[in-house]
C-alpha cells in the first residue's frame, strides 16, 4: 500500500521588494527572525509590483533550491513610492506616455493633463492610480528637472529616481563647520605622534576624498614595517549626533562620472577627515610587522596624528618607480611593491584569485558633456594600495572578534552551483581545459593563462557575474572571493558608514542601543541602490558618447566580442566603450540559424557561418535611444546593401 504524500503547506512572508534591472525581484523579509533568506520573485510573478513595495509572498512550498527560496507576490500591501521619475516617451491626444525605469519599457505612465511638455522632458510625477495588466498607471506632473537633451539633468534625475539625499540638514552642517578647518593642539594631546614619519597617499588623480595614507620601512634584515592610516571619522561624528543621523541614512558616497555625492558634508569629507598633504590630520593608525616572506609577526592598532609629506596619483606613483619622475619617496615606494608582492603570493596560496581588471573612465565636461574615454590599467600601485587596505581590514576583523565584539563582517557566500557550472562550460567553450570539479587552484591557473588571450577580461567578468553579491552581516561565514576567514570594512570611514561604525568599536564608543542588524541590512541595501544609480548614468554617458561619435561618422565601425549567446540572438560588448548591445537571429543575415546549446552556438544551416562565444564582430549602431538606454545595432560584415536607418 503506497503511502500517501505529506501536503506542505506553503509559508506566507511579508517584505520588501527590491527590483534587478533584468525585471526579476527579491523580497528581503519584514521579520528575518520568521524567514532568514531573501526570496526570489520571478519576473512573471511579480504582479505588477515596484522596487520599494511593501508585499505579500507566497513561497513555493517544495524543497529550495541551491539558489534558495522563491516565490510569487500574492499582494502589494504598501506602496513603497507615491512620486516616480520618467521621461516622456511619447505625446497623444489622450496625454504624454511616460517612460519610467523603475517600471520597464513595456509599463509607460499615463498623463492626461499634459500642459507645457515636450518630447524627452524628464519630470517627477505623483502617481494617481497604480495600473495592473489590463490598466496602465496613471499619474501627473510634479516637477520638471529638464530635457534629455541637456546632460547637465542626468545626476539629478539619477539622485530623484533613486530616491538618493542629495542635501545635507542645517544641524549637520553646523556641527561639521564647528570643527574648523584644521585640528586643535587638544585633540591631538592623547594620541600617539607620527607626524615626523615619512608618509605618502596615492589615489585616483581625480579624488578630493583621501582616507587613508601609508609609512612603510624595511629593517637591515630585510623584514618590513608598514602602517596604514585611516582619517579618524569618529572622533568628528559622535553616535547620535546630527552628522551621524545624516550619515546613517546614506550609507555611503555614491560616485557619478565627475561628480561624488558624499556621505558626509564637504567640511568633512574633503576637507578637515582628508588625509592632504603638507597638513597634520587625526587618525587610526594599524601597525604591522612581516618578516622576510610575507608572515604578518605583529600589529598593533592606535590613535595617532600624521603629517601626509606627498599626495601621489596612481599614475604619478608608477612614474617614479619606472624612473620616470624623480621622487625622495622612490624607496618607500619600492618597499611597498615588494611587500606587495609577498602579500599577492599569500593571497594566491590561500585561493584568492586575483583579476587585475582594467577600468574604463568616461571623461565629461562641466556641462555634463561626455568626450571620450581612458582605460587605467591595475597596475602595481593600484595592487599594492588594495593589499595594504585588504591586510588591515582582515587585521581589524581579528582584533575586535577576539576582543569578543559583535561586529559588522563583509561576508561573500559561495558561488550556486549552477552558475558556477555555466562559468565553467563558458571557458571550456574557450578551449581552456578544466577537470569536471575545478579547484580554486585549477581557477588561479585558468586566469593566469587567460591573461595573455582575448578571453581574458570577458572570462573574469563572467566569473564576477556567477558569484553572489558581497554584503555586510553580523554572522560570519567568511568572504570567499578573498578566501578569508575574518574581514570586515574599515578603511574608508569618510565614504562607508560601515567603517565610521567599526571605528567605534575599536575605542568602545559604541553605543549600547546599536542596532548592529539593521546596520547591516540598511547599508547592505544602499549600497545596491547607490550601484544602481551609479551605473544607470554611466549608461546615459556611454549612449550620448555613442550618439556623439555616430552624429560625426555615420560609417563609423565598432569592434566587439560575442559574449552571451541564446537562441534568440547574440549579446555582444563595444570594446571602446565596454557597452552591450544585442542582435536578434533574425538580424544575423539571410539564413536560418541552429542553436547548439552543448557549445553554446549558433550556426546558419546553409551558409554555415558559425557564431562563438568570444568571436570578435564588427558592429554599426541603427538606433540609439537616450530616453529608454536601448541601442539597436547591425552586424557590418552582413550588412551587403545599405540599410535605411531609424530615427
Amino acid at each position: 500500500m503506497k503511502k500517501k504524500k505529506k501536503n506542505i503547506e506553503p509559508e506566507f512572508v511579508t517584505g520588501t521588494l527590491r527590483i534587478h534591472p533584468r525585471g526579476f525581484g527579491f523580497v528581503q523579509p519584514e521579520h528575518p527572525l520568521q524567514f532568514p533568506q531573501e526570496i526570489f520573485i520571478p519576473k512573471q510573478l511579480t504582479d505588477n509590483a515596484v522596487d520599494g513595495d511593501l508585499v505579500e509572498v507566497e513561497v513555493n512550498p517544495s524543497p529550495h533550491s541551491e539558489k534558495g527560496p522563491d516565490g510569487k507576490i500574492i499582494a502589494v500591501l504598501k506602496r513603497g513610492r507615491t512620486h516616480l521619475a520618467g521621461t516622456v516617451r511619447k505625446i497623444e491626444k489622450s496625454g504624454a506616455l511616460v517612460y519610467c525605469p523603475i517600471l520597464g519599457s513595456d509599463k509607460p505612465v499615463l498623463i492626461k493633463n499634459v500642459g507645457p511638455m515636450q518630447l524627452g522632458d524628464r519630470i517627477i510625477l505623483k502617481v494617481l492610480r497604480w495600473g495592473d495588466d489590463q490598466k496602465m498607471t496613471e499619474g501627473e506632473k510634479s516637477h520638471f528637472l529638464g530635457n534629455i537633451a541637456n546632460p547637465t539633468v542626468d545626476i539629478p534625475a539619477a539622485i530623484e529616481e533613486f530616491e538618493l539625499r542629495n542635501s545635507f540638514p542645517k544641524g549637520a552642517i553646523l556641527q561639521a563647520q564647528k570643527w574648523g578647518d584644521a585640528i586643535s593642539p587638544k585633540d591631538a594631546q592623547s594620541r600617539e605622534d607620527f607626524t615626523e614619519i615619512p608618509t605618502v597617499t596615492i589615489d585616483p588623480e581625480t579624488a578630493k576624498d583621501f582616507d587613508d595614507a601609508l609609512s612603510i620601512t624595511k629593517d637591515k634584515k630585510g623584514n618590513f614595517h608598514l602602517m596604514v592610516h585611516i582619517a579618524d571619522v569618529a572622533h568628528y561624528v559622535p553616535e547620535g549626533s546630527p552628522l551621524d543621523l545624516e550619515a546613517i541614512q546614506r550609507c555611503n558616497s555614491t560616485y557619478f562620472p565627475g561628480f561624488c555625492l558624499p556621505m558626509l558634508p564637504h567640511e568633512l569629507s574633503s576637507n578637515l577627515c582628508s588625509l592632504k598633504p603638507h597638513v597634520d590630520r587625526l587618525t587610526v593608525s594599524v601597525l604591522m610587522d612581516f618578516d622576510t616572506k610575507g608572515n604578518l609577526t605583529a600589529h598593533r592598532i592606535c590613535r595617532s596624528v600624521i603629517h601626509s609629506d606627498h599626495r601621489f596619483s596612481y599614475e604619478g606613483a608608477k612614474e617614479v618607480l619606472d624612473g620616470k619622475q624623480k621622487s625622495q619617496h622612490l624607496k618607500m615606494l619600492q618597499h611597498m611593491t615588494q611587500l606587495c608582492a609577498l602579500l599577492k603570493e599569500k593571497r594566491s596560496g590561500r585561493g584568492s584569485i586575483d583579476f587585475a581588471l582594467p577600468e574604463l573612465v568616461l571623461l565629461v565636461n562641466d556641462k555634463g558633456e561626455p568626450h571620450g574615454t581612458k582605460v587605467v590599467e591595475y597596475d602595481v600601485t593600484h595592487q599594492m594600495v588594495e593589499e595594504f587596505m585588504l591586510k588591515a581590514n582582515e587585521i581589524v576583523a581579528l582584533h575586535l572578534t577576539e576582543k569578543g565584539k559583535q561586529l559588522l563582517f563583509r561576508i561573500h557566500e559561495e558561488p550556486q552551483k549552477e552558475n558556477i557550472e555555466e562559468f565553467y562550460d563558458l571557458a571550456r567553450s574557450f578551449g581552456f581545459a578544466l577537470p569536471k570539479e575545478p579547484t580554486q587552484q585549477d581557477l588561479q591557473a585558468l586566469f593566469e593563462k587567460a591573461k595573455s588571450t582575448p578571453f581574458g577580461h570577458q572570462l573574469s567578468v563572467a566569473f564576477i557575474r556567477s558569484m553572489k553579491l558581497a554584503q555586510y552581516s553580523s554572522q560570519n561565514i567568511g568572504h570567499y572571493g578573498l578566501a578569508l576567514e575574518h574581514y570586515t570594512h574599515f578603511t574608508s570611514p569618510i565614504r562607508r558608514y560601515i567603517d565610521l561604525v567599526i571605528q567605534r568599536l575599536l575605542f568602545n564608543e559604541e553605543g549600547k542601543e546599536t542596532d548592529i542588524d539593521y546596520i547591516a541590512r540598511h547599508c547592505s541595501e544602499q549600497e545596491r541602490i547607490s550601484f544602481r544609480a551609479e551605473s544607470s548614468v554611466k549608461l546615459l554617458k556611454k549612449l550620448r558618447l555613442l550618439k556623439k561619435w555616430h552624429e560625426d561618422n555615420q560609417d563609423r565601425i565598432y569592434s566587439a566580442n560575442i559574449t552571451r549567446i541564446k537562441p534568440f540572438g547574440i549579446f555582444f560588448e563595444i570594446t571602446d566603450l565596454m557597452l552591450e548591445g544585442f542582435i536578434h537571429i533574425s538580424e544575423l543575415g539571410d539564413d536560418y540559424f541552429e542553436f547548439h546549446p552543448e557549445t553554446a552556438h549558433l550556426t546558419g544551416n546553409h551558409t554555415g557561418t558559425t557564431f562563438r562565444l568570444g568571436q570578435s564582430i564588427s558592429v554599426r549602431p541603427l538606433l540609439i535611444d537616450l530616453i529608454t538606454l536601448e541601442t539597436e545595432w547591425e552586424l557590418f560584415a552582413k550588412s551587403k546593401r545599405k540599410r535605411r536607418r531609424k530615427k
